[in-house]
Protein backbone atom coordinates (compact mmCIF):
# COMPACT_ATOMS: atom_id res chain seq x y z
CA UNK A 1 0.00 0.00 0.00
CA UNK A 2 1.12 3.14 -0.87
CA UNK A 3 2.21 6.02 2.24
CA UNK A 4 0.27 8.71 2.69
CA UNK A 5 1.20 12.28 2.02
CA UNK A 6 2.05 13.94 5.00
CA UNK A 7 3.34 17.02 3.33
CA UNK A 8 6.13 17.12 6.07
CA UNK A 9 8.53 19.72 5.98
CA UNK A 10 12.05 19.77 4.81
CA UNK A 11 14.29 22.79 6.32
CA UNK A 12 17.15 23.84 4.73
CA UNK A 13 20.61 24.50 6.50
CA UNK A 14 21.07 27.94 7.64
CA UNK A 15 24.67 28.78 5.91
CA UNK A 16 25.79 32.07 7.38
CA UNK A 17 24.39 34.93 9.78
CA UNK A 18 23.38 36.81 6.75
CA UNK A 19 20.57 33.80 5.83
CA UNK A 20 19.15 33.25 9.33
CA UNK A 21 15.67 34.03 8.81
CA UNK A 22 13.99 37.33 9.69
CA UNK A 23 11.09 36.28 11.13
CA UNK A 24 10.47 36.59 15.07
CA UNK A 25 8.39 33.43 16.54
CA UNK A 26 9.56 34.62 20.05
CA UNK A 27 8.76 38.10 20.88
CA UNK A 28 9.45 40.79 23.27
CA UNK A 29 7.21 40.46 26.30
CA UNK A 30 8.21 37.65 28.13
CA UNK A 31 9.19 37.79 32.34
CA UNK A 32 12.32 35.79 32.39
CA UNK A 33 15.57 36.42 34.22
CA UNK A 34 18.35 39.19 33.11
CA UNK A 35 20.19 37.13 30.53
CA UNK A 36 18.12 34.02 30.51
CA UNK A 37 19.81 31.45 28.98
CA UNK A 38 16.51 29.37 28.02
CA UNK A 39 14.76 32.28 26.76
CA UNK A 40 17.69 32.92 23.73
CA UNK A 41 17.67 29.48 23.28
CA UNK A 42 13.44 29.55 22.90
CA UNK A 43 14.39 32.56 20.01
CA UNK A 44 16.73 30.89 18.19
CA UNK A 45 14.58 27.33 18.15
CA UNK A 46 11.50 29.05 17.17
CA UNK A 47 13.38 31.36 14.43
CA UNK A 48 14.72 27.66 13.33
CA UNK A 49 11.71 25.73 13.38
CA UNK A 50 9.20 29.18 11.27
CA UNK A 51 5.38 29.98 11.45
CA UNK A 52 4.31 26.16 10.52
CA UNK A 53 5.22 25.06 14.26
CA UNK A 54 3.68 24.26 17.45
CA UNK A 55 5.19 24.04 20.82
CA UNK A 56 4.24 22.27 24.04
CA UNK A 57 5.80 23.75 27.01
CA UNK A 58 6.02 21.81 29.79
CA UNK A 59 5.57 23.24 33.66
CA UNK A 60 9.16 25.13 33.87
CA UNK A 61 10.74 27.97 33.43
CA UNK A 62 10.05 29.14 30.17
CA UNK A 63 6.00 28.02 31.11
CA UNK A 64 5.98 30.45 34.21
CA UNK A 65 8.05 33.32 32.58
CA UNK A 66 6.08 33.29 29.80
CA UNK A 67 2.56 32.39 30.33
CA UNK A 68 1.78 34.99 32.98
CA UNK A 69 -0.97 36.83 33.15
CA UNK A 70 -2.98 35.34 29.36
CA UNK A 71 -0.11 37.18 27.86
CA UNK A 72 2.70 34.74 26.07
CA UNK A 73 5.75 36.05 23.50
CA UNK A 74 4.82 32.99 20.56
CA UNK A 75 4.23 33.65 17.71
CA UNK A 76 3.35 30.24 16.57
CA UNK A 77 0.68 27.70 18.37
CA UNK A 78 1.71 26.86 21.93
CA UNK A 79 -0.18 24.59 24.72
CA UNK A 80 1.26 24.17 28.34
CA UNK A 81 1.29 20.79 29.59
CA UNK A 82 2.30 19.32 32.53
CA UNK A 83 5.80 18.83 33.71
CA UNK A 84 5.25 14.70 33.81
CA UNK A 85 3.67 14.77 30.18
CA UNK A 86 5.44 16.71 27.65
CA UNK A 87 5.84 13.69 25.62
CA UNK A 88 2.32 12.41 25.78
CA UNK A 89 0.23 15.83 24.79
CA UNK A 90 3.10 16.02 21.55
CA UNK A 91 1.90 12.41 20.58
CA UNK A 92 -2.10 13.56 20.80
CA UNK A 93 -0.97 16.28 18.98
CA UNK A 94 1.18 14.63 16.26
CA UNK A 95 -1.83 11.81 15.74
CA UNK A 96 -4.35 14.28 15.41
CA UNK A 97 -2.96 15.95 12.58
CA UNK A 98 -2.32 12.35 10.74
CA UNK A 99 -6.06 12.03 10.94
CA UNK A 100 -7.17 15.43 9.69
CA UNK A 101 -4.82 15.24 6.88
CA UNK A 102 -6.06 11.50 5.99
CA UNK A 103 -9.46 12.69 6.14
CA UNK A 104 -8.99 15.86 4.21
CA UNK A 105 -9.48 18.18 7.11
CA UNK A 106 -5.93 19.72 7.02
CA UNK A 107 -4.13 20.51 3.58
CA UNK A 108 -0.56 20.73 5.17
CA UNK A 109 2.22 21.03 5.29
CA UNK A 110 2.36 18.55 8.34
CA UNK A 111 3.12 21.67 11.67
CA UNK A 112 6.57 21.12 13.25
CA UNK A 113 6.00 19.88 16.22
CA UNK A 114 8.56 20.74 19.39
CA UNK A 115 8.30 19.72 22.83
CA UNK A 116 11.08 22.45 24.77
CA UNK A 117 11.11 20.81 28.65
CA UNK A 118 13.17 22.09 30.97
CA UNK A 119 15.99 19.01 32.01
CA UNK A 120 13.36 18.00 34.96
CA UNK A 121 10.60 17.65 32.20
CA UNK A 122 13.19 15.28 29.84
CA UNK A 123 15.09 13.25 32.26
CA UNK A 124 13.39 12.91 35.65
CA UNK A 125 9.51 13.69 35.88
CA UNK A 126 8.57 13.86 32.50
CA UNK A 127 11.10 10.95 30.87
CA UNK A 128 8.12 8.27 31.17
CA UNK A 129 5.94 10.25 28.88
CA UNK A 130 9.38 11.17 26.26
CA UNK A 131 10.27 7.74 26.19
CA UNK A 132 6.39 6.42 24.89
CA UNK A 133 6.33 9.36 22.42
CA UNK A 134 9.74 7.82 21.16
CA UNK A 135 8.67 4.27 21.66
CA UNK A 136 5.46 4.95 19.13
CA UNK A 137 7.87 6.60 16.65
CA UNK A 138 5.57 9.58 16.56
CA UNK A 139 7.43 12.45 14.47
CA UNK A 140 8.11 14.97 17.44
CA UNK A 141 11.34 16.88 18.23
CA UNK A 142 11.82 16.91 22.08
CA UNK A 143 14.37 19.61 23.15
CA UNK A 144 15.64 19.71 26.30
CA UNK A 145 16.64 22.90 27.42
CA UNK A 146 19.53 22.04 30.47
CA UNK A 147 19.56 24.79 32.79
CA UNK A 148 21.05 21.98 35.26
CA UNK A 149 18.48 22.38 38.11
CA UNK A 150 14.71 22.88 38.86
CA UNK A 151 15.28 27.22 38.73
CA UNK A 152 11.40 27.27 38.28
CA UNK A 153 10.95 26.71 42.02
CA UNK A 154 13.96 27.98 43.74
CA UNK A 155 17.37 26.00 42.05
CA UNK A 156 16.65 22.74 43.59
CA UNK A 157 19.11 19.71 41.99
CA UNK A 158 17.62 18.00 38.85
CA UNK A 159 19.28 14.76 37.62
CA UNK A 160 21.25 17.42 35.06
CA UNK A 161 22.70 19.08 38.55
CA UNK A 162 26.50 18.93 37.74
CA UNK A 163 28.56 17.22 40.91
CA UNK A 164 29.76 19.71 43.52
CA UNK A 165 26.96 22.33 42.84
CA UNK A 166 25.21 23.97 45.18
CA UNK A 167 21.34 23.95 44.98
CA UNK A 168 18.39 24.52 47.91
CA UNK A 169 18.56 20.24 47.94
CA UNK A 170 22.11 19.90 47.70
CA UNK A 171 23.78 22.85 50.50
CA UNK A 172 27.44 22.21 51.18
CA UNK A 173 27.92 22.16 54.94
CA UNK A 174 30.47 20.37 57.52
CA UNK A 175 28.94 16.35 56.79
CA UNK A 176 28.60 16.65 52.66
CA UNK A 177 31.26 19.82 51.93
CA UNK A 178 30.83 19.38 48.13
CA UNK A 179 27.24 19.88 48.10
CA UNK A 180 25.75 17.19 45.29
CA UNK A 181 27.33 14.47 45.42
CA UNK A 182 26.20 12.48 42.34
CA UNK A 183 27.32 13.24 38.69
CA UNK A 184 24.60 14.00 36.13
CA UNK A 185 22.78 11.59 33.39
CA UNK A 186 23.77 11.25 30.37
CA UNK A 187 20.65 12.53 28.41
CA UNK A 188 21.29 11.77 24.80
CA UNK A 189 22.30 8.39 26.00
CA UNK A 190 19.16 7.52 27.63
CA UNK A 191 17.41 8.37 24.07
CA UNK A 192 19.76 6.65 21.96
CA UNK A 193 20.29 3.34 23.33
CA UNK A 194 17.01 2.82 24.30
CA UNK A 195 14.56 4.13 21.26
CA UNK A 196 15.77 1.94 18.39
CA UNK A 197 13.02 4.56 16.70
CA UNK A 198 15.17 7.44 16.56
CA UNK A 199 17.76 8.18 14.01
CA UNK A 200 18.84 11.70 15.00
CA UNK A 201 19.91 12.88 18.77
CA UNK A 202 22.56 15.81 18.65
CA UNK A 203 23.75 18.48 21.51
CA UNK A 204 24.62 22.22 21.27
CA UNK A 205 24.86 25.46 23.05
CA UNK A 206 23.03 29.13 22.86
CA UNK A 207 26.98 30.31 22.34
CA UNK A 208 26.69 28.47 18.58
CA UNK A 209 23.21 29.98 17.69
CA UNK A 210 23.94 28.46 13.99
CA UNK A 211 25.02 24.89 15.46
CA UNK A 212 22.10 24.91 17.20
CA UNK A 213 19.57 26.40 14.50
CA UNK A 214 20.60 24.06 12.08
CA UNK A 215 20.85 21.15 14.02
CA UNK A 216 16.81 22.15 14.92
CA UNK A 217 16.14 22.25 10.85
CA UNK A 218 17.97 18.82 10.58
CA UNK A 219 15.89 17.11 13.33
CA UNK A 220 13.04 18.96 12.26
CA UNK A 221 13.33 17.24 8.48
CA UNK A 222 13.28 13.90 9.59
CA UNK A 223 10.77 11.46 9.49
CA UNK A 224 10.55 10.00 13.17
CA UNK A 225 11.16 10.95 16.51
CA UNK A 226 14.52 13.47 17.21
CA UNK A 227 16.17 14.40 20.36
CA UNK A 228 18.26 17.40 20.65
CA UNK A 229 19.83 18.92 24.00
CA UNK A 230 20.49 22.02 24.80
CA UNK A 231 23.12 23.62 27.44
CA UNK A 232 21.16 26.72 28.45
CA UNK A 233 23.21 28.58 31.23
CA UNK A 234 21.10 30.33 33.99
CA UNK A 235 22.37 33.37 36.03
CA UNK A 236 20.10 33.03 39.00
CA UNK A 237 20.42 29.31 39.82
CA UNK A 238 23.97 29.08 38.55
CA UNK A 239 25.05 32.85 40.49
CA UNK A 240 27.07 34.98 37.50
CA UNK A 241 26.79 38.12 35.94
CA UNK A 242 23.74 37.66 33.42
CA UNK A 243 26.63 39.63 30.98
CA UNK A 244 28.86 36.13 30.94
CA UNK A 245 25.44 33.92 29.69
CA UNK A 246 27.11 33.06 26.51
CA UNK A 247 30.48 32.81 28.04
CA UNK A 248 29.36 30.09 30.72
CA UNK A 249 28.11 27.76 27.76
CA UNK A 250 31.41 28.92 25.40
CA UNK A 251 33.78 27.65 28.32
CA UNK A 252 31.88 24.40 28.98
CA UNK A 253 32.70 23.46 25.47
CA UNK A 254 36.51 24.48 26.32
CA UNK A 255 37.08 23.00 29.51
CA UNK A 256 34.98 19.45 28.16
CA UNK A 257 32.27 20.05 30.67
CA UNK A 258 30.07 19.75 27.47
CA UNK A 259 30.74 18.24 24.31
CA UNK A 260 28.91 19.03 20.79
CA UNK A 261 28.10 16.22 18.59
CA UNK A 262 25.27 14.81 16.44
CA UNK A 263 24.22 10.86 16.28
CA UNK A 264 22.64 9.71 13.15
CA UNK A 265 21.94 6.04 12.31
CA UNK A 266 24.14 5.05 14.37
CA UNK A 267 27.51 7.13 13.43
CA UNK A 268 28.73 10.18 16.22
CA UNK A 269 30.02 13.38 14.27
CA UNK A 270 31.72 15.40 17.03
CA UNK A 271 32.26 18.99 16.33
CA UNK A 272 33.55 22.63 18.31
CA UNK A 273 35.94 19.95 19.59
CA UNK A 274 39.01 21.93 21.19
CA UNK A 275 42.44 21.94 20.06
CA UNK A 276 43.46 22.37 23.63
CA UNK A 277 41.23 21.97 26.34
CA UNK A 278 41.11 24.41 29.14
CA UNK A 279 40.79 23.20 32.78
CA UNK A 280 37.79 23.04 34.81
CA UNK A 281 38.15 25.12 37.16
CA UNK A 282 38.35 28.18 34.48
CA UNK A 283 34.58 27.25 33.65
CA UNK A 284 33.66 26.40 37.72
CA UNK A 285 35.38 29.70 38.87
CA UNK A 286 32.79 32.18 37.35
CA UNK A 287 30.03 30.68 38.99
CA UNK A 288 29.21 30.88 42.44
CA UNK A 289 27.26 27.31 42.96
CA UNK A 290 30.91 26.04 42.55
CA UNK A 291 32.55 28.73 45.23
CA UNK A 292 32.73 26.34 48.01
CA UNK A 293 34.63 23.82 46.26
CA UNK A 294 37.97 22.48 47.28
CA UNK A 295 40.95 21.51 45.01
CA UNK A 296 39.70 17.32 45.70
CA UNK A 297 36.69 18.20 44.62
CA UNK A 298 37.66 20.14 41.34
CA UNK A 299 40.30 17.41 40.82
CA UNK A 300 36.99 14.92 41.03
CA UNK A 301 35.25 17.16 38.48
CA UNK A 302 38.44 16.56 36.07
CA UNK A 303 38.74 13.00 36.37
CA UNK A 304 35.17 13.05 35.45
CA UNK A 305 35.35 15.04 32.41
CA UNK A 306 38.73 13.33 31.35
CA UNK A 307 37.03 10.33 31.00
CA UNK A 308 34.37 12.31 28.52
CA UNK A 309 36.99 13.76 26.86
CA UNK A 310 38.73 9.92 25.85
CA UNK A 311 34.90 9.54 24.39
CA UNK A 312 35.47 12.63 22.24
CA UNK A 313 38.93 11.51 21.13
CA UNK A 314 37.60 7.87 20.14
CA UNK A 315 34.10 8.03 19.53
CA UNK A 316 32.11 3.75 19.61
CA UNK A 317 29.40 3.75 17.54
CA UNK A 318 25.99 3.00 19.70
CA UNK A 319 24.61 0.89 17.05
CA UNK A 320 27.17 -1.45 17.19
CA UNK A 321 27.84 -1.09 21.10
CA UNK A 322 24.17 -1.89 21.79
CA UNK A 323 23.00 -6.00 21.08
CA UNK A 324 19.83 -5.44 18.60
CA UNK A 325 20.19 -1.49 17.66
CA UNK A 326 20.55 -0.92 13.90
Amino acid sequence: MQAFDYKYQQLEPVKSFKRVPGPEMYVPGHRTCAGCGPALNYRLVAKAAGKDTIFIGPTGCMYVANASYLCTPYAVSWIHAQITNGGAVASGIEAAFKIAMRKGRHAGPFPNIIVMAGDGGTVDIGLQAMSAMMYRNHKVLFICYDNESYANTGVQTSPMTPYGAATTFTPPGKEIPEGKTLFPKNAPQLVIGGHPAVKYVATTTIAHPLDLMNKVRKALSQPGPTFLHMLCPCPKGWLFDEKMTREMARLAVETGMWSMYEWENGTYKYTNVPKKYKPVGEYMKHQGRFAHLKPEHIAKMQAFVDEKIKQVQRPIPVAAAVPGKQ
